[in-house]
């Protein structure tokens, strides 16, 4: 079981990611294809989606795959979780090109392992050091890879979410999906239509510009779509981040669905009917642990990334624990009945099998959830690492969690600070019970923040 991190050089904690044609070129996402290649022979799946830079760097990571000798099947635009379901059992491993809740100019390379789960440290440690040493095993002519393409794949994904419900499930149901013009324009639209809902679509038109709003489903972005949900009384509305992993809800009323209550109130649907483990990372808010063990669950914290839960997950099933549900406070939710990885598609299937299930409506179900007071903020910085060390001593007298980051425990609170995986960034997260006490803890730490940054970072 990895619950530690590994300090990585070219991968965060999702892949390899930066700004097309600065921090992330083509000749890199070659030579990163030409090393996963070199370490996983056969049949390679390939996907991308729907960002202007997408079709330029699937080219480059299938070159670098064909050179090594390794068969490519391009199975065109589709969400992440859609390839890793094609991916899993089927193929030797795949590479997505996403960049996934960042900002359009941004570009990166998701690598996918045969189980259908993103590489682990260990591996993708290996997959650096070829990529550095340049130790890449690439074929004469005559044997070089071939490819195939293959859109049509994406069907067994639909599919298979659709089949996970009885029949006509959501039949009578009214539901506002956005896309973000990502691609789950040509999934989730289908999968709650074949469920029996009637669907409306805002951004539902694949365009990687993001003309309507931006990949990231903020709840400032998600303003037209809480419209349309009021305007057309519908059960509720469903955003994607930029490849469709993560899922954000908008209730009946249009109000924002805090995505911590969003996770916890599909917990509590699934830990009342059976019962085991929920794995989930440190940054996930308190509310989740007191629904899983007033059910009866049990919780296991990761590091943060989906990786680490998925791989968590894995690993006590291996060892003959259940798993019932696990997943992050993001919208970014693991069905292990389905497969290891964050689905924004399933999520949304979900939701729709719960206010079917419990005849309530989703307001009234999030209101009976506990209450919890939370500050998310971040800093933009180049040496968060050094930062949250020196965090570690100034806290050294508090219960800490050093998982990932430093979490510092206060009285029924906690505050998590930790370095992101992803952007030049700290994120600061701090979970209450009250909002007094939550706003003091987060001034009192962004002060020291302030003082450690100014005094001891360069």
């Amino acid at each position: 079981m990895q619950t530690t991190k590994f300090q990585k050089r070219l991968f965060g904690t999702n892949g390899v990611r930066g700004v097309v044609g600065k921090d992330l070129t083509p000749e890199l996402v070659v030579t990163i294809g030409e090393a996963f290649g070199t370490m996983r022979k056969g049949c390679i799946a390939v996907g991308r989606d729907t960002r202007t830079s997408g079709e330029t760097l699937a080219k480059a990571i299938k070159s670098g795959l064909l050179a090594t000798g390794c068969d490519v099947v391009d199975c065109g635009i589709l969400p992440t979780p859609a390839l890793q379901y094609i991916i899993k059992g089927q193929f030797d491993g795949g590479a997505m090109i996403t960049a996934s809740h960042n900002p359009p100019e941004y570009n990166g390379v998701k690598i996918i392992e045969a189980d259908g789960t993103e590489m682990g440290d260990e591996e993708t440690l290996k997959l650096e050091q070829l990529i550095f040493d340049l130790s890449l095993s690439t074929k004469p002519w005559e044997h070089v890879g071939h490819e195939v393409n293959a859109p049509h794949l994406i069907r067994k994904y639909i599919k298979s979410i659709v089949d996970h419900f009885p029949h006509k499930i959501g039949s009578g149901m009214t539901v506002v999906v956005d896309p973000g013009s990502g691609p789950a324009c040509i999934t989730t639209p289908q999968i709650l239509t074949e469920m029996g809902c009637r669907v409306l679509t805002i951004n539902g038109i694949m365009d990687g510009t993001f003309p309507g709003r931006l990949p990231e489903p903020s709840s400032e972005g998600l303003r037209g779509l809480a419209d349309l949900v009021v305007s057309r009384g519908a059960a509720f509305g469903v955003a994607h981040d930029g490849d469709a992993d993560r899922a954000v809800f908008i209730d009946e009323n249009g109000r924002f669905v805090e995505e911590n209550q969003e996770f916890a109130l599909v917990a509590q649907h699934l830990c009342h009917q059976k019962k085991g483990a929920i794995v989930t990372p440190v940054s996930t808010s308190q509310m989740v642990e007191m629904v899983v063990k007033n059910e009866g669950c049990t919780i296991t914290y990761t590091p943060v990334g989906s990786i680490y839960v998925a791989r968590t997950m894995r690993s006590l099933i291996e060892n003959g624990k259940e798993v019932v549900f696990g997943g992050e406070g993001n919208g970014g939710l693991i069905f292990p009945d389905h497969q290891f990885c964050r689905d924004g598609g399933m999520t949304a299937a979900m939701m729709v099998f719960i206010l079917a299930s419990n005849g309530q409506q989703l307001s009234a179900l999030i209101k009976k959830l506990p209450e919890r007071f939370l500050i998310k903020d971040k800093i933009s910085t180049s040496h968060g690492t050094k930062v949250v060390e020196f965090l570690k001593k100034a806290y050294s007298q508090d219960k800490l969690d050093q998982t990932d980051g430093i979490k510092i425990f206060r009285e029924g609170s906690w505050a998590l600070v930790r370095a992101s995986g992803t952007e030049p960034i700290i994120r600061i997260l701090v979970d209450a019970e009250s909002c007094d006490g939550g706003q003091v803890f987060h001034k009192e730490l962004m002060d020291n923040i302030s003082a450690i940054t100014k005094k001891n970072v360069t």
